[in-house]
Order: C-alpha cells, then structure tokens, then sequence
C-alpha cells in the first residue's frame, strides 16, 4: 500500500511546504496554505527499451515549418487581441472579476464559431442547461452547432468530448472541474493543475481550441498556482468597473501573437458590443477649460488611445503629502513630481497629489509621463490646458523629454478627433512628415513642455 503524504500548498501561486506557514513565501499571503494528501507512487526501473518507441532528435532544417490556420470569428476586438483569431489546438486562459461578462463573451463567440459551420461543446460548471439557455435566447446565440453540457467531472468531460470531437471547447470555469483520483475538493491546488493539463493534452493531441475561465484573486490575479499561466498558450483578462458599461479584454500572455493589444467593448442588454473607436469612448465625457485636464495619446499594442488625464493638487492637511494612482503606476508619479520640484521649481512638497485616468483605462506606457506632468503642473498653477491639446513623451531624471515610438499612428489619431496642437519630443520628429492641419511642438525638457502648454 503506498505510503500517504502530507503537505501544505498555497491557494494563491501554489508554493508548496511540508508545514503550515501563516505567510507564504513565494506571495507574501497570508493564511494562505491548505493541507493536503498526496500518495506517493512507485514507478518501475528506468527501462531504455520503454523509450525505444519514441521519436528520435531531428535537425531543425529538416523539419517542415507550417503556419497555424487561425479561425477568424467576426469579433474584430477578440481578433485583435488573440493575434489575428483563435489557433487550433491552442489553449486560452481568460479571468474577470466575477460578473464582469467572461460568461457572455464566451457564449457570443461560440455562437460566432458554430455560424462558420464549426462543432462548439460549451462545458458549464456553475449553471444550468436551463439557465445557459436563457443566456443564449438574451444574446441572440442560438445554433444547432452549439452544444451545451452541464458537468463537473472531467472523465465524463472527456468522454463526451470524444464522442463529439468539437472544434472549440470552453470550460466555465476550471475551478468547479475535479478528477475523483484526486481527494482534495474542486478548486484546490492540485484539481486545477491535474484538470488543466488534462485539457492541455485533449488540446493539443486533438487540434481542439479550448478556451478556460478562470476566477480571480483580490489582487487582481488568476486565481491557483503560478503553473497554470505558463501551462496554457495565451492569458487575457477581462478588466472593467461595474459602474461603466465598457469592459477592456488584455492580452497579459500570448504564444501567437503581440501581448500589449487590448481589446474594448461595451456591455448592453444584448450582450457585449466592440468598440471601433475606443478614443472617441474615452474622450466623450472631457470637460473643456479645467486645470488638472490634459489628453495624452498612448498606444495599446498597435493601436493609438486617446485619453484624458485628470489631476488634482491641494494643499495637505498632515506632515506627510499622499500620492494617490488610479490607472497610473504610484511609483512613476513619485519619480515624475520630483522631476517637478527639482527641475522645474514646483513646490509640492505639502502638496496632495491625485492623479486619474478617465474610465478606468490603465495605463503603462513611458510615453505618458508628459501628459501627467502637464496635468500636475496646470493644477497646481491652476491654469487650464487648451482643450485641443494633446501631449505625449517620456520624461529622464534630469528633466529631458525623450523620443517615443509610432509617432505617425499617435498624430493621425489625434488629427482624426480634431485636435489642433501636440507636444511632443523634438527627438521624435525626424523621419516622418506631420500633417499639415496639425501644430507640432517639439520639446527637449519639461521646462519647454510646460511653458508651451501652460503658456508660462
């Protein structure tokens, strides 16, 4: 009889222990491990005619290179994202905050999949028949080539898999899948990583595009262990607030593509609807003439988003100024005011600073650091930016302004929605023409950005 082991794993990044620790150490968690029971299995000798049968080492000029046929849906913003549409035999990772629409962006593009004639078998976990129904009559995703099955268990799973052999297979979620091998409950540690290399071998022996739903951790994070990000082909996340009806999908790992694209929709009674021009989205609420407000021009990947920025300086009431973010890193608006006061003389030492970025979009681009120091300095001075202006470029400790990429595409997007003026790099305007009906002001320091922004 095998002897029974007992170990502690974490829940959140799956560090593994042979007692319970309060923190983790490989997460920093707290009250993170659970127990347990692993049987420890005797293999039989190492055998070299067991390994007789496999395939022997080729030359990598001998074997044959063959681009992965990709299934493009009619989801331009899923297309977007995924490098160009779904790859056979891929295995895709997405996670949400719950109610954030994983659901219903999944079922829309099965639907979108069984209209080009493709088998799709929709696994769901934490719903009914019945209730997936209702789903699929409220979008309008209602396909004789989409089949829905209700279980938990990954044998029958397979089975039915097998005996359907779809051509794109979604599980929601892969915490509510369980192997009855395994004593620990569904959702655990070693479930989802048993279950998740199970659908990593259907996927890739059988050529099926499977795509999992994973739920998320306070932190933001795919909830089990780290393994299971590098396990799968591609991880998205599906990002958003509650309170506004557009939802941001990016693309944090991507075997078959780019992975800074993001995709933007905007959820309705029907269901989830791209967003073709997402600058125009961001931009449909900006107040004309108000200190603190500057429009910064950001790529995504390979597409130029315009969005504002919203800052507020006021005078603190305690010893210690706050530095608050949303959108934006904390430390890079740290490391940005004190550029400010050292280099340009802004006294923000008693100083609050908050600094937003309008509809939730984050930003981590280096080529924002102008815009939010536009924004910090026109609060502080309390003088209002001209509203057809728009400003990109990344800022040097030493107060330099330095050159950007894709300075064509920013330009054309902020022609495209009327703005009259950028402020930009100097370094960045050689090797392409600036349109005629746009002002281009090259700066060298943020000095010279501010004083042609401010206009002091």
């Amino acid at each position: 009889m095998a002897k029974a082991k007992t170990k502690f794993t974490c829940t959140e990044c799956g560090y593994e222990t042979a007692k319970w620790l309060g923190k983790c150490p490989g997460c920093q968690g707290w009250n993170t491990f659970v127990e347990e029971v692993e049987a420890v299995v005797r293999t039989p000798g190492f055998s070299a005619q067991a390994f007789q049968t496999q395939e022997k080492a080729v030359s990598i000029i001998h074997i044959e290179g063959a681009k992965e046929p990709r299934i493009v849906t009619d989801n331009k913003e899923l297309n977007r994202v995924l490098g160009g549409g779904v790859v056979p035999g891929s295995l895709i990772l997405v996670g949400g905050d719950p109610g954030i629409g994983k659901s219903t962006l999944l079922l829309q593009t099965s639907y979108e999949m069984a209209k080009k004639e493709r088998k799709v078998l929709y696994i769901s976990g934490e719903e009914s028949a019945r209730q997936t129904k209702l789903r699929a009559d409220r979008l309008g995703a209602v396909s004789p080539m989409l089949f829905v099955l209700c279980e938990t268990n990954i044998e029958a799973i397979l089975l039915a898999v097998d005996e359907l052999e779809p051509d794109f297979l979604v599980i929601d979620s892969i915490q509510t899948v369980f192997h009855p091998a395994i004593s620990s409950a569904p959702g655990s540690v070693s479930q989802v990583r048993e279950c998740t290399a199970h659908f990593m071998r259907i996927a890739k022996s059988k050529g099926i595009a499977t795509v999992l739903v994973g739920h998320v951790t306070k932190e933001g994070a795919i909830a089990g262990p780290r393994l299971l990000e590098h396990m799968v082909d591609c991880v998205l996340y599906f990002e958003g607030e509650r309170h506004h009806t557009y939802r941001v999908l990016r693309a944090v790992k991507n075997r078959f593509g780019s992975t800074n694209e993001i995709g933007i929709f905007e959820m309705r009674e029907t269901g989830l609807a791209e967003v073709s021009n997402p600058s125009e989205l961001f931009l449909s609420e900006r107040p004309m003439g108000v200190a603190g407000s500057t429009v910064v021009v950001s790529m995504e990947g390979t597409r130029p988003v315009m969005v504002e920025l919203q800052a507020l300086v006021c005078t603190t009431n305690f010893p210690a100024p706050r530095r608050m973010a949303t959108g934006f890193d904390h430390n890079r608006l740290s490391l940005i005011i004190a550029v400010l006061e050292k280099r340009n003389g802004l006294f923000l030492q008693n100083q609050d600073v908050y600094l937003n970025v309008a509809g939730g979009v984050k930003l981590d681009e280096p080529a924002v650091d102008l815009a939010v120091a536009i924004s910090i300095a026109s609060s502080f001075r309390d003088c209002p930016t001209q509203p057809f202006d728009a400003a990109f470029g990344e800022i040097g400790l030493t107060g330099e302004v330095r050159g950007v990429s894709r300075i064509d595409q920013r330009v054309k997007e902020a022609e495209k929605l009327g703005f009259k003026r950028i402020i930009m790099p100097e370094k960045s305007l050689k090797g392409w023409t600036a349109p005629k009906s746009m002002e281009i002001i090259g700066v060298n320091t943020v000095q010279e950005a501010l004083a042609a922004a401010l206009n002091r």
